[in-house]
């Protein structure tokens, strides 16, 4: 696999808020940081919104359908890109993103909400791959572990303040402005980035379908993703069903969406997309369980409970500054190696807390090891999918990189919650060990695949 060579119109000094990047930096930043704020608030206004639109029987739906959106939405983002370059579907995303915010606003009822909540995650869907393109087309390779280390902590930053803010508005004004706040300040950070992005318009069109075989296969794997995620929250023989049909989808689809090699761990770009699932799979299907446990083992309030959280993303910040910085000391594969093994230590210490004899601090200092490991490996593995990335190749391969994190993180979840609740009435220190090992055991696996990203 070669590597991309040069964006021929960068100069060789400057960094990303050099005049030549900064108005296009800061727009990337700004948007994918609104995408992450609007995620978290969400979910923290939904309960209030199913009351309020008395939708409780659609509550699942408004959260896997924009999911599953999303998965169609990234290989449809993946090929435009390659074909036609990284703006149109850029703007084509940013567009449908608000237009789904919009609707879901000022919907009179949760079936009107849910359709503004899938529309919404297609325009995620597209314009997150097709921001990585725009890295790839014209960023030089220097400056790309900075563009992802900042594109990281956008995701980290809203984790932090973001469901207490949406909490305050829900509290104080109105739900329908946690969707209704966002266009307001997207609009902005959209036209800040039109003049940088004139140079991606330049790209060369080549021939193809947007809507072909690749498409269709991506279709098929969002209804899996999204009867994982609905009947995760399902009970019964019901439940068994949709995790059956949707776990058997996603097998049966979802792997024709990535590179060859990617479940044997096959070096270069292969082992990179694998161990993007692997490490989104192990940090937040274990992250799901540590507020429950912490609160119903350990008498944390939530809010403290929240904090451990906080303290995992302020980590996850630091490791993602220090991976922008320049003149690394070790190779991308250690780094990733290194993250891995971070992120067991930082599930097994907080296993550890389920004995009431360890203090609860020691939970809350290992949980920060994972947000090292998940700081460190992510934003590696966005600067190496575009190393070894062919200019041509760029928005199929960030299409695969996120691909695999939302297959393998819906997959994990709905194993994971359902094994959770078929444990949890007969012994609750077990049902934990296995929410907790699961994802542990992903980790390790993904210390052998940081193994095999060096061609």
């Amino acid at each position: 696999m070669t590597t991309l060579a040069e964006p021929t119109t960068s100069p060789e000094t400057g960094g990303v808020l050099s005049p030549q990047y900064r108005a296009l930096t800061i727009g990337m930043t700004a948007l994918i940081t609104l995408v992450a704020f609007e995620s978290l608030a969400v979910a923290t206004a939904m309960p209030t919104v199913a009351q309020a639109l008395d939708g409780l029987r659609l509550y699942a739906l408004a959260f896997g359908g924009p999911l599953a959106s999303g998965v169609v939405a990234m290989v449809v983002s993946g090929t435009w890109s390659d074909l036609k370059g990284p703006a149109r579907p850029l703007w084509h995303g940013t567009a449908w993103f608000l237009v789904g915010l919009l609707i879901a606003g000022f919907a009179p009822t949760m079936e009107v909400l849910v359709v503004g909540r899938i529309i919404q995650g297609y325009g995620s869907g597209l314009l997150t791959v097709a921001l990585y393109v725009v890295v790839g087309q014209l960023y030089p390779a220097r400056l790309r572990p900075k563009i992802f280390a900042a594109f990281a902590t956008a995701w980290v930053v809203p984790s932090l303040v973001g469901p207490a803010i949406a909490g305050l508005i829900v509290e104080h004004t109105s739900w329908r402005f946690v969707f209704l706040a966002v266009p307001a300040l997207a609009v902005p950070a959209a036209l800040v980035m039109r003049p940088g992005l004139a140079q991606a318009g330049k790209h060369e069109v080549r021939p193809g379908k947007l809507w072909n075989k690749r498409a269709m296969l991506a279709v098929a794997a969002a209804v899996g993703v999204g009867l994982l995620h609905y009947g995760g929250q399902q009970r019964g023989v019901l439940q068994v069903v949709l995790l059956v049909v949707g776990l058997a989808g996603v097998i049966a689809f979802g792997p024709r969406l990535l590179p060859s090699g990617t479940f044997t761990f096959g070096r270069g770009l292969p082992s990179v997309v694998a161990l993007r699932g692997l490490v989104a799979a192990s940090g937040f299907g274990a992250e799901v369980f540590l507020p429950l446990m912490l609160t119903r083992e350990r008498g944390l309030s939530p809010t403290l409970a929240g904090l451990v959280l906080t303290v995992s993303a302020l980590s996850w910040s630091a490791a993602s500054w220090y991976r922008g910085r320049p003149n690394q000391p070790f190779s991308h594969s250690v780094f990733l190696q290194g993250g891995m093994v971070l992120i067991v230590l930082g599930i097994v210490t907080a296993t550890l807390t389920l004995d009431p004899h360890v203090p609860v601090l020691v939970g809350i200092l290992g949980w920060s090891l994972t947000g090292l490991g998940m700081g460190t490996v992510f934003p590696t593995l966005s600067v190496l999918t575009l190393d070894y990335s062919e200019r041509e190749e760029q928005g199929a391969n960030s299409s695969a990189a996120q691909l695999s994190d939302s297959l393998s993180t819906a997959t994990v979840l709905a194993i994971g919650g359902s094994l959770f609740a078929a444990i949890e009435p007969h012994s609750d220190i077990t049902a934990y060990v296995v929410a907790f090992g699961f994802p542990a055991l992903l980790a390790l696996l993904g210390v052998q695949a940081g193994r095999r990203t060096t061609p």
